[in-house]
């Protein structure tokens, strides 16, 4: 990998750090977007950091937004879209296993780059520098390493959440962890009882998401599951159980690579051996949206419940889920070779195309045509279902004079 590559970055980045360095400071893009751009990706965020302090950053921009000034963030704005730029610092103790207590500022940027968690996060680069790269970030891109800053015992006892972030880089890159550095996840894995569920979540949901999600099964060999939630290793012996029986084959979870990497999807074929109230429990101990919730419980219990080719059964299914919580269905039930899935979903086809009524909004009469035939409160409830599981048998009874002489009859 070539040292000396010139990094494009985007013009706003390239103005910040023009403009400080013009004022005498020190100024580098830092981290993930050095890391993404060296690897061809294209950088979510570009971040900078600078020897600047962060009055000196503001007094410099005029107009900027405090984001993090106890840490030395400011934000600057620049069309319309947020550049962080952070002084160099020196963390002090993370007392919380989280968070350091405090942070001294220094004018050192190797101190800075010291503090960060792994290699490949902790290169700088600048047009008149290059890339600044101290722990040898861009070999171990190129050996394809997760490997940490320093003494992995140290960088995961400052901030477990790292622990998971290790996991994740690998399956978002398909990285190795280095040997080190993955007994050192094994080791402080208790500390994840200091990181909120909504951080261990979206570090779950970002590497299930990822092109490489059968690494959620490095969770269960560190031994963080119990750490994730109470019911998370029933997940993984549930996955052992099913794959017991198999002399050889791909390895655990492999095939969720085939689902889109969509957060329902993903989430719900991880969890599609579970009984789905279980998965309401996981997903919600999470903290997951209640869209994702609701989405995982319905695939996943959908998954598990027979279902043949037979038009009538389908109907029913579509009357109790939204046409995308079928279409995972079907995608979690071929994950599972259902050989009966494609010709499911050409019915599905079908019934889509001729119209037919899956739902009380598409039946032809409704809760007034009930009232006018004298029925009130929870009758006229039960009997649309009623009415509604008919047209689910025989969709050309979906006629509203058919409909009310099956009343009067």
């Amino acid at each position: 990998m070539n040292r000396d590559v010139r990094i494009e970055m985007p013009y706003e980045a390239e103005w910040i750090i023009k403009k400080i360095r013009e004022r005498g400071f020190e100024a580098f893009a830092v981290g993930g977007c050095v890391r993404d751009t060296l690897l061809g990706r294209t950088p979510g965020d570009w971040d900078i950091t600078t020897s600047a302090k962060p009055e000196e950053v503001k007094e410099i921009f005029g107009k900027t937004v405090d984001t993090g000034l106890q840490h030395g963030t400011v934000t600057i704005i620049k069309n319309r879209r947020g550049y962080e730029v952070t002084t160099y610092r020196i963390d002090g103790e993370y007392r919380d296993g989280r968070h350091p207590d405090s942070v001294e500022f220094t004018s050192s940027l190797l101190e800075d780059l010291k503090r960060r968690d792994f290699t490949i996060n902790a290169m700088a680069y600048s047009h008149e520098t290059g890339i600044v790269d101290a722990f040898d970030g861009m070999g171990d891109l190129e050996k394809k390493v997760i490997r940490c800053v320093g003494c992995p015992r140290d960088r995961f006892t400052e901030d477990a959440l790292r622990i998971l972030r290790a996991i994740r880089f690998a399956a978002q890159l398909g990285f190795s962890i280095e040997g080190e550095t993955y007994g050192a996840i094994r080791e402080i894995a208790p500390n994840l009882k200091n990181v909120s569920k909504e951080r261990i979540q979206v570090e779950l949901t970002k590497l299930l998401t990822s092109a490489h999600p059968e690494k959620i099964a490095m969770v269960e060999d560190t031994g963080i599951s119990p750490y994730v939630t109470g019911d998370f290793p029933l997940v993984f012996q549930a996955e052992r159980e099913r794959m017991a029986g198999a002399a050889s084959g791909p390895e655990p979870f492999s095939c969720l690579a085939l689902l889109p990497p969509e957060k329902s999807m993903r989430w719900a074929g991880f969890l599609r051996h579970m009984e789905p109230d279980m998965v309401r429990r996981i997903l919600k101990g999470l903290k997951l949206d209640n869209e994702t919730v609701d989405n995982g419980k319905a695939m996943a219990g959908a998954a598990q419940a027979p279902l043949g080719p037979e038009k009538a059964g389908i109907r029913r299914f579509l009357s109790r889920m939204t046409p995308y919580q079928f279409d995972g269905c079907l995608r979690l039930k071929a994950l599972d070779k259902d050989p009966q899935t494609e010709e499911i979903r050409r019915l599905w086809e079908e019934i889509e195309r001729d119209g037919d009524c899956v739902s009380l909004k598409e039946l032809a009469v409704g809760g007034g045509d009930l009232l006018a035939a004298g029925m009130e409160g929870k009758e006229i409830g039960e009997t649309l279902r009623r009415l509604l599981e008919l047209v689910l048998e025989d969709p050309s009874l979906n006629r509203r004079e058919l409909l009310l002489e099956k009343l009067r009859g």
